[in-house]
């Protein structure tokens, strides 16, 4: 086959007219800028304000695939929901610094928690995700798993005072709904009892009440589950139905312990 052909053949198959890779880094590089306007001290507000807003205008024409770019209207109110959204990221890293006693300093949790910067980047994607912007909050959440392990869909509803401990490997559904003062340690996944595209419009993922603790490796399925407030959810437990208030899960392993015999 001649090269001609080859590349011909390759241009016959790409078949996605919006499927642009330019906007997945432009994604990034707004995620980033985001990040260091709202946290980095040395990072200038009101000139950064301008800078996003260009990079959000460059995201509009990349994403926004309406003719009539109806996303172009969104950025003002965006801008406007961000110190309430900063805010909130305030509480999460005091409550982290509160929690933790491995944590030395509020600084430490802003720079180094992986935890804190998958919970960030998810709540600044959410505001999007509310507003209709398509795929851009998705690309920003996954950025933040590619580097922390925390994979949060931007359609989940957190509620305040979030913690996430040691991060990775944490899954939370795009349904999921996770109220006031919950922590939760690595590897648990709040997700579906089982996929269909049917369900697209349904609760699928379940809810977690206020002051509930889950530990590593827990798994909560389905859309109709409620874990009650001020529960404790034990690692690795296997959780598919509702759990009361001021419960305690737990898993019981079954060891079986091979002797060998004397030779």
């Amino acid at each position: 086959m001649s090269r001609s052909s080859i590349v011909q053949k390759i241009k016959e198959h790409k078949k996605q007219p919006n499927l642009r890779y330019s906007l997945k880094r432009e994604a990034e590089a707004f995620t980033d800028l985001l990040f260091l306007t709202l946290f980095d001290i040395e990072t200038p507000v009101e000139s950064n304000i301008d800078l996003l807003e260009k990079k959000f205008d460059r995201l509009v024409q990349l994403a926004c695939w309406d003719v009539e770019k109806p996303c172009a209207k969104i950025w003002d109110s965006y801008l406007e929901k961000l110190p309430e959204v900063l805010q909130k990221l305030n509480l999460d890293a005091t409550t982290i610094a509160n929690c933790d006693p491995a944590s030395l300093s509020l600084e430490e949790v802003y720079m180094a928690y992986p935890g804190f910067y998958a919970i960030a980047i998810y709540r600044l994607a959410h505001e999007l995700y509310k507003k209709g912007f398509p795929l851009v909050p998705r690309l920003m959440t996954e950025y933040a798993h590619r580097q922390t392990g925390v994979d949060i869909n931007p359609g989940a509803d957190i509620g305040k005072s979030f913690f996430i401990d040691h991060a990775t490997g944490v899954v939370i559904g795009e349904t999921a709904i996770i109220k006031d003062n919950v922590k939760i340690y690595q590897g648990v996944t709040l997700g579906a009892l089982y996929v269909e595209k049917k369900l697209q419009k349904t609760k699928r993922h379940p809810t977690i009440e206020n002051n509930v603790t889950i530990y590593a490796n827990a798994t909560i399925l389905g859309g109709n589950t409620v874990v009650g407030e001020n529960s404790v959810i034990g690692g690795n437990a296997w959780i598919t139905s509702s759990v009361p208030s001021n419960s305690t899960v737990f898993h019981k392993p079954d060891i079986k312990i091979k002797t060998m015999p004397n030779v």
